[in-house]
């Protein structure tokens, strides 16, 4: 098993510095110092030798690899049976691997009977922006057919999809986050199955945020493609286990009639073997483009956020998702500027200059034993933007789930104050999240 070094912080309560209480890590207000410069002090002192001084001690996680688990897809023995003389669709991406093989290479050599690949955001491949049109193709190794689910008008696998179909098997990595939208592929992935009364069988994987539960829940004015199911932001299943919570809670169309628990969709999950929800898990393969390491897949229910403001989360550069900034950021400490590359050909404020921070090192190491999202920095950079008007776009409430989140930070609320508001929701998701966990919670 693979170890991984990192500090951790016991606790942050007994840590200060000039008046910077770092358990409420309100580094904005009460000091004598701009905002900015203590918010940078702050992030490199928790990585320098004062961390040893000041009660920070380096410890020892285990960290599981693909080597350690038996992933949903690997445990063939458990799902072959059930394709045995069916025709077969597999809703899959580049993520969709058993080990070096992928899964529709797998299935094909064992002389499965698959009939097409259907395919999220960011495509087959994992190479499409976010946010872009997927397009239907044909799969040169293979020559199977592969159909996007992801468009205005082609989230949703057609009849005529499915015609020739018994079984769609969904082997997607996801990694624990609301706004991720591999979740709304699998809910209407399970939507079509139920409508045309086919089974559909997901081969579970670890989920890399699954250890914690955090965030406002979604209220249903703010359903979109971002999120259309009432949870936080981090709700702490795997892919299986949130599937049959749709299936048990009714939440497919109302045209479905959820049969008790077991819901509308004829579900089959197949589950991963030595794994428990207080497991870190490190992704073999990126799950999307901007989503390149450990560092971004722990910042990204954090920085995610940021996608409905004015300030870059670094697409177009090396470290997207770890990295933040705008042209017209004040007083910051790194530089970055949006280039055009793969999987994010138009970046934001591509070709112009960013000031803002580089937080990689404190999601690789920090973020693994942290159970929370954290504020500071969305609150931060709002408070140190001199155009307050601009800094939320349309796409923040959605991000949220709610428009009290925006408000909140407008009104200068405290990060603990806006926490303690979350909590009622999250509460009430925990009851209903307990019925649907197949492996050994926190």
């Amino acid at each position: 098993m693979h170890k991984s070094s990192f500090y951790k912080i016991i606790p942050f309560r007994s840590v200060t510095l000039s008046g910077i209480d770092f358990s409420k890590m309100t580094f904005f207000r009460s000091v004598t110092l701009s905002g900015v410069e203590v918010f940078i002090i702050a992030t490199l002192i928790l990585f320098s030798s004062f961390a040893n001084a000041q009660g920070i001690t380096k410890i020892e996680t285990a960290v599981k690899t693909i080597n350690d688990l038996k992933v949903g897809a690997d445990r063939t023995t458990e799902y072959l049976p059930l394709l045995k003389g069916k025709s077969v669709a597999i809703v899959a991406n580049q993520s969709s691997m058993i080990k070096n093989t992928h899964l529709v290479d797998s299935l094909i050599s064992l002389k499965v009977s698959v009939k097409k690949v259907f395919c999220p955001e960011h495509g087959f491949r994992g190479l499409v922006d976010a946010g872009e049109k997927v397009t239907s193709e044909k799969d040169k190794k293979t020559g199977l057919n592969i159909i996007s689910l992801y468009g205005k008008n082609n989230k949703k696998p057609k009849p005529e999809d499915l015609k020739d179909v018994d079984v769609v098997i969904f082997d997607i990595q996801d990694v624990g986050v609301r706004f991720y939208t591999y979740l709304s592929t699998l809910h209407y992935v399970m939507e079509a199955c139920a409508e045309n009364k086919k089974q559909l069988i997901v081969l579970d994987r670890p989920n890399p945020n699954g250890h914690y539960i955090d965030g406002p829940v979604l209220e249903d004015a703010y359903k979109s493609f971002l999120g259309l199911h009432p949870v936080p932001i981090v709700y702490g299943m795997t892919i299986g286990e949130y599937a049959q919570m749709i299936n048990g809670e009714g939440w497919l169309n109302a045209g479905v009639k959820p049969a008790g628990r077991t819901g509308g969709c004829d579900l089959k999950v197949i589950t991963i073997g030595n794994y428990a929800h207080n497991d870190m898990f490190e992704l073999a393969v990126r799950p999307s483009p901007n989503l390149p390491n450990m560092s971004s897949v722990y910042l990204y229910p954090s920085l995610g956020l940021f996608e409905g403001t004015q300030i870059s989360v670094g697409r177009g550069t090396d470290l997207p998702f770890q990295i933040i900034g705008s042209p017209v950021l004040e007083k910051a400490n790194y530089k970055f500027t949006p280039q055009t590359r793969p999987g994010a050909m138009e970046p934001k404020y591509k070709g112009v200059e960013c000031k803002g921070h580089n937080l990689s090192e404190f999601g690789k190491e920090y973020m693994k034993d942290t159970k929370k999202i954290y504020l500071f920095w969305l609150i931060g950079t709002y408070a140190n933007t001199a155009d307050k008007t601009k800094f939320f776009d349309e796409n923040f409430n959605f991000h949220a789930g709610n428009s009290t989140l925006q408000q909140q930070i407008k009104d200068g609320v405290k990060e603990e104050v806006i926490r303690k508001s979350w909590e009622p929701g999250i509460a009430k998701f925990k009851v209903v999240r307990k019925k649907y966990l197949l492996y050994k919670d926190f």
